[in-house]
C-alpha cells in the first residue's frame, strides 16, 4: 500500500495493515518471517520487541497513516506496566479510533 492512503478505520483491515508492517519489522531486524501475529500478540513477551524495535514500528506507522495515527502519543500515555503488556490487538483500536477521528474532523 501507499503511503498515506486513504484508509479504512476497521479492526480487520488495520490489524492486516500492522500484521504486515510488524512481519516486515520482524524480517528486517531478526529474520524472522513465519510469525503468526494477531491481536493478543504482546510486542514484549511474543515479539520481543526493544525500545528501538518500537521507534522504528512509529516510523513504519507514520510512513502507512501519516500524522492520523502517533504512536510516540500512544505509548507516553501509558504506563511501563500497560507498555510491557501491548498487545496488537490493543494497538488495532489506538489506530482505528485515530483513523475514525481524522475523518470526522
Amino acid at each position: 500500500m501507499t503511503p498515506h492512503t486513504s484508509v479504512t478505520a476497521d479492526e480487520a483491515t488495520v490489524l492486516a495493515d500492522l500484521t504486515g508492517l510488524l512481519a516486515r519489522l520482524m524480517e528486517d531486524e531478526y529474520g524472522l518471517d513465519d510469525l503468526v501475529i494477531g491481536p493478543r500478540t504482546t510486542f514484549n513477551r511474543d515479539l520481543e520487541l526493544e525500545s528501538i524495535d518500537l521507534v522504528t514500528l512509529a516510523g513504519l506507522l507514520q510512513e502507512r497513516y501519516g500524522d492520523r495515527v502517533n504512536f510516540a502519543e500512544f505509548l507516553a500515555g501509558m504506563e511501563f506496566d500497560e507498555i510491557i503488556e501491548l498487545t496488537v490487538g490493543r494497538l488495532v483500536e489506538y489506530v482505528v479510533a485515530s483513523l475514525k477521528a481524522a475523518e470526522a474532523s
